[in-house]
């Protein structure tokens, strides 16, 4: 990392703990031990020994065979802060979270951009509707999105950068950002001479509380499979309680929160309307736009929807999908709304502030209410589970 990112980790986390910060590269030897090799130039090396270990070494952007990285206009996510100057245009090959947000930046700063995605959505693993949505205000905002297809080769021609895709097109931007997804990587951290175990995908073995075929050593986060900075803090903390018998996180939390943070925000919980159909739900959706709120009217974000995904007989929440403004916060009361098996009920039953975004909780349910009387279902009361 960093010497600023070292810095502002050092002040504002780890040392008001009291934790000793080495910095380094480091691999496991035998017997719970750890060797940290540090210096540029002198390298020396240092043994640790501990009762207690624990792996979180992250993930490396995926680098695809066809692309030259050692073009100095070519990016991953990891590189893209060394950039030392304003392109005139940019390329983001891949729509995940990664390619999406670094898109939204590029576009706020002017400048053009071009987002090619080999899939038929932007963010595959959110609800369809919602990343259709998403895709339609990029464009609305100056952004040119092409799916369904990738990148051929990369050239230099005449000290150009020059794409082709496999639809034939040429594409000439100032720079390229490849964020096609990230791999594992536990390449020289000595994980077979200390004897942790592989799975068959090259990630690190872990039970439910995170350790390792090694007692006493654990691993977290990306290391053991990619996931949310959200989710490997809570894996850590179950490791962390579970080594010291501290006991109050025993599991980790299956309903977690995916958030993109592009502009607008995408966040969703629980199953989309595609999981839904796919899994043969009876199911009913209620949507309410953010242009019918007052909050949405008052901001002038008006490009977004909240959307309930629920049970059409027992109305019992499945899902909370939202596009728009501080979507990545509204998204915790549908979290804590699914976690508690509650109907959409709830959010008819509670009195929430006006005018603020919550209100959209209330009108999507009042969506939802309509379209199941319009399609004949009765809506009886649930007189033993009221509030």
């Amino acid at each position: 990392v960093s010497s600023a990112m070292q810095h502002f980790t050092r002040s504002f986390f780890v040392d008001k703990l009291g934790v000793d910060v080495i910095y380094g590269s480091a691999r496991l030897g035998p017997n719970r031990t750890v060797v940290v090799t540090s210096g540029e130039v002198s390298k020396t090396e240092r043994i640790f020994t501990a009762e207690k270990i624990l792996i979180a070494t992250g993930s490396l952007p995926f680098h695809p065979p066809n692309i030259p990285f050692d073009d100095p206009d070519i990016f991953d996510s990891e590189g893209l802060p060394k950039l030392n100057h304003v392109p005139e245009s940019v390329l983001v090959v891949g729509g995940g979270a990664i390619g999406c947000e670094f898109a939204s930046i590029f576009n706020a700063l002017g400048i053009p951009v071009t987002v090619v995605n080999s899939g038929e959505h932007l963010l595959g693993n959110m609800d369809s509707e919602l990343s259709d949505l998403l895709r339609k205000t990029f464009e609305k905002q100056g952004m040119r999105i092409v799916l369904g297809t990738g990148v051929d080769t990369v050239d230099r021609v005449n000290g150009k950068l020059q794409t082709t895709l496999k639809t034939g097109e040429v594409l000439r931007p100032g720079i390229a950002l490849i964020a096609t997804g990230r791999l594992v990587s536990t390449e020289g951290l000595g994980l077979e001479a200390a004897g942790v175990k592989l799975n068959p995908r090259g990630m690190v073995e872990v039970d439910n509380h995170f350790q390792t075929s090694v007692e006493g050593v654990y691993a977290v986060g990306d290391v053991i499979g990619p996931s949310l900075a959200s989710i490997s803090a809570e894996q850590g903390r179950v490791a962390a309680c579970h080594a010291f018998g501290l006991g109050f996180k025993v599991k980790l939390d299956t309903l977690s929160v995916s958030a993109v943070y592009s502009v607008p925000e995408l966040a969703g919980v629980g199953l989309t309307e595609d999981n839904a159909k796919e899994k043969g739900i009876d199911y009913e959706v209620g949507r309410c736009s953010f242009e019918e709120t007052a909050r949405g009217l008052i901001s002038g974000n008006t490009d977004g929807i909240l959307k309930l995904v629920f049970g059409r007989q027992d109305r019992r929440l499945l899902g909370v999908h939202i596009l728009g403004d501080i979507a990545s916060e509204l998204i915790a009361l549908g979290q804590a709304a699914i976690y508690n098996s509650d109907r959409i009920d709830v959010f008819n039953n509670l009195t929430v502030a006006t005018p603020t975004y919550t209100m959209a909780y209330k009108y999507a349910a009042f969506d939802g209410f309509k379209r199941l009387a319009a399609s004949g279902v009765t809506l009886h009361t649930f007189e033993s589970e009221s509030k």
